[in-house]
This record gives structure tokens, C-alpha cells and sequence, in this order.
């Protein structure tokens, strides 16, 4: 089995795990997430290649993290994780890529990823269920965080914070590679209603 077979196994078994916990018909669910029934069957068949706004969709309609959908078994007490050993979920036009690094056990659970976007590329996200509070951290460059409609520049050696339930997009500025952390603290408790 290759590494990619392996990871739509693992995605399969945890959708269907977390919507089985949530109580959600296939139905109910693709309404919910806004996707449709087919690539909802197809997903927990191990079969597709769902994107990165799709996991995110998902992951928010069940309350659980996106790697809580993409990892298997945690197996050791520390973990220690390299950026160069995960795949990118995101990917942009200029080179920019984001990669979830990892995510906190426990009831409210916090996501780290860590980011690059090139000057003028952008990652725009829609709203997360209430709850969802994002800090993005910028280590080197520049970057616009544009937060229902307003911009709020962020350069090396800041943080932002902001609630994840307004429309908000990611815009790499200046003239180099923004490199920041984002985090994504999770509300405790399942799925709420949507």
C-alpha cells in the first residue's frame, strides 16, 4: 500500500468515525459542510482527493481538528515533528505553502501550521463555527490579514489574534517570503448545530 493509499484510509476511518460520533446521516452531514453526498461516499471509501478547503469544511462541521481527520494513533508520549517530513495541505499558485504541524490532545484542542506565502499570494478562508480563535505569528516578512474586509498589516515579530468565525484571508505582502505560525485553538465540546 503506498503513503497516499495509507493516508486515505486513515482520512476515510476518521470521518466516518467523527460523523458516526456526531450523529450525522451522509445527508445531513454534506448539507452541513456544503458537500455534496458523492464526495462525501467517495471520501469514506477511501477514494478522491478531497482539498484543503474541504478538510477544513469538514473538520469544522464535526468540531474536531483537521488532523484529528488526517493522522492516525498518536504512538509515543513526545512527539517531535519536522516541516520537511509533511506533505502541504495548501499549496499557492507562487510557491507559498501551509502545513499542519500538528495538533494539542484534549478537549480544546489547538492546531499548529506553519506558513509561507510569496508576495501577492493569498489564502482567503471562509468562517469557522464560533469558537474558533486564530493567532497568526509572523517569524520573517510581511503579510496582510484581511478580516471581514479589513486589512491589518503584520510584519516580522508580531502576532494577530482574531475570531475564526468572520471571512478572513491570508495575503503574502512586501517583497520577500512570509514565513508565520498560525494556530487554531479549537472551542471544547463536538458538533454544534450549523
Amino acid at each position: 500500500m503506498t503513503e497516499t493509499e495509507a493516508a486515505l484510509r486513515t482520512l476515510a476511518h476518521n470521518v466516518r468515525a467523527a460523523r458516526t460520533r456526531a450523529g450525522l446521516s451522509l445527508d445531513e452531514l454534506g448539507r452541513r459542510a456544503q458537500i455534496s453526498k458523492g464526495a462525501l461516499v467517495a471520501l469514506e471509501k477511501a477514494q478522491g482527493n478531497p482539498n484543503f478547503a474541504t478538510l477544513v469544511r469538514l473538520a469544522d462541521t464535526l468540531g474536531v481538528s483537521v488532523s484529528a481527520l488526517t493522522e492516525g494513533k498518536a504512538e509515543a508520549r513526545v512527539r517531535v515533528v519536522s516541516a520537511d517530513a509533511l506533505p502541504p495541505l495548501w499549496t499557492g499558485p507562487r510557491g507559498g505553502a501551509a502545513r499542519l504541524m500538528l495538533t494539542t490532545p484534549g478537549p480544546a484542542p489547538v492546531e499548529v501550521w506553519r506558513w509561507e506565502l510569496e508576495p501577492d499570494e493569498e489564502y482567503p478562508s471562509h468562517p469557522h463555527r464560533t469558537g474558533v480563535v486564530e493567532t497568526v505569528s509572523v517569524t520573517s516578512g510581511r503579510m496582510t490579514l484581511v478580516v471581514d474586509g479589513t486589512e491589518h498589516g503584520v510584519e516580522a515579530g508580531q502576532t494577530a489574534v482574531f475570531d475564526g468565525d468572520a471571512a478572513h484571508t491570508y495575503r503574502g505582502s512586501g517583497t520577500g517570503t512570509c514565513h508565520l505560525i498560525m494556530t487554531v485553538h479549537l472551542p471544547p465540546g463536538g458538533a454544534g448545530p450549523a
